[in-house]
C-alpha cells in the first residue's frame, strides 16, 4: 500500500481525491499548507506527493523547488488551476514528474499516480499492460478492448468506464463512484450519464457483461477472477 500525500487546501477536491485513492488501495494523507507538505515529504514518509500550486501559505512551486534542492526525489504530480504553457514548463523544469490542470477526471489522475509509483512498486520488467475478467480484456497500452477475442472500439469515456469496472472485479460501484472516477470531481450527482454509458458498453461488449445491482449501482458479471499480465 502506497502512502500518497495530497497537498490541497480546497476541501472538496482533497476529499474527492483521497476517497478515490483509498478505493484504489492507496493510503492518502491530506494537508492544507505548503509547510506541512514539505515537512512530511522531506521526512521520507510518503511514496508520492500530489501538490497544488495555490496553497494558503505560499506557492506550491516553492515546496517543489526546496525538495529538489535538498536532493529529495519523491515523485510529484502538480494539480492546479493554472494552465498556461509558462506555468507548465516552469514546474516541469523545477523537477515535477507530471502536471494536471483542474478540472480533471479521477481515472486519469489515478493512471498518472500508478505510472509514477510503478518503478518503485512493480519494476520496469513487469509493467501491467492488460486487465482481464472472464471474456473481457482491456489493453492499457494500445487502448483496445476485446471480448472473446473480438476487438471492440471504445470511446475515451467508454474505455475509462470499462477500466473502472475491471480494476474492481466483483465490487458494486455506485453511480457516484463512477461519476467521480470517470467524469471528474466537478460532476452533477443527478446526472444519468453513467446509465447512458453503461447502455453503450452493453451494446458493444455484450448485454450480460455488466450487471445492474438494484438500488446500489453496477458491477462486472460473475466470471473468472480478474488478472493482469505484462
Amino acid at each position: 500500500m502506497s502512502q500518497i500525500l495530497i497537498a490541497e487546501d480546497e476541501e472538496r477536491i482533497a476529499s474527492f481525491v483521497a476517497k478515490g485513492l483509498r478505493a484504489a488501495g492507496h493510503a492518502p494523507l491530506v494537508v492544507g499548507t505548503g509547510r506541512e507538505a514539505y515537512d512530511l515529504a522531506a521526512a521520507g514518509s510518503v511514496d508520492l506527493l500530489i501538490l497544488d500550486l495555490g496553497l494558503p501559505d505560499g506557492d506550491g512551486f516553492t515546496v517543489l523547488r526546496r525538495l529538489r534542492e535538498a536532493g529529495n526525489a519523491v515523485p510529484v504530480i502538480i494539480l492546479t488551476a493554472r494552465t498556461s504553457v509558462t506555468d507548465t514548463v516552469a514546474v516541469l523544469e523545477a523537477g515535477a514528474d507530471d502536471y494536471m490542470a483542474k478540472p480533471f477526471r479521477f481515472e486519469e489522475l489515478l493512471a498518472r499516480v500508478r505510472l509514477r509509483l510503478r518503478p518503485r512498486s512493480e519494476g520496469s520488467s513487469s509493467d501491467t499492460t492488460t486487465l482481464r475478467h472472464g471474456t473481457l480484456g482491456l489493453d492499457l497500452r494500445t487502448r483496445k478492448a476485446d471480448v472473446d477475442g473480438r476487438e471492440v472500439d471504445l470511446s475515451a469515456r467508454e474505455f475509462a468506464l470499462t477500466e473502472a469496472f475491471l480494476r474492481n472485479p466483483g465490487q458494486v460501484l455506485s453511480r457516484e463512484q463512477l461519476l467521480s472516477r470517470v467524469w471528474g470531481y466537478d460532476f452533477d450527482p443527478g446526472s444519468n450519464v453513467v446509465d447512458v454509458y453503461v447502455r453503450y458498453l452493453r451494446k458493444k461488449l455484450g448485454t450480460d457483461v455488466i450487471e445492474t445491482v438494484r438500488g446500489m449501482g453496477y458491477r462486472l458479471a460473475d466470471g473468472p477472477s480478474a488478472v493482469t499480465r505484462g
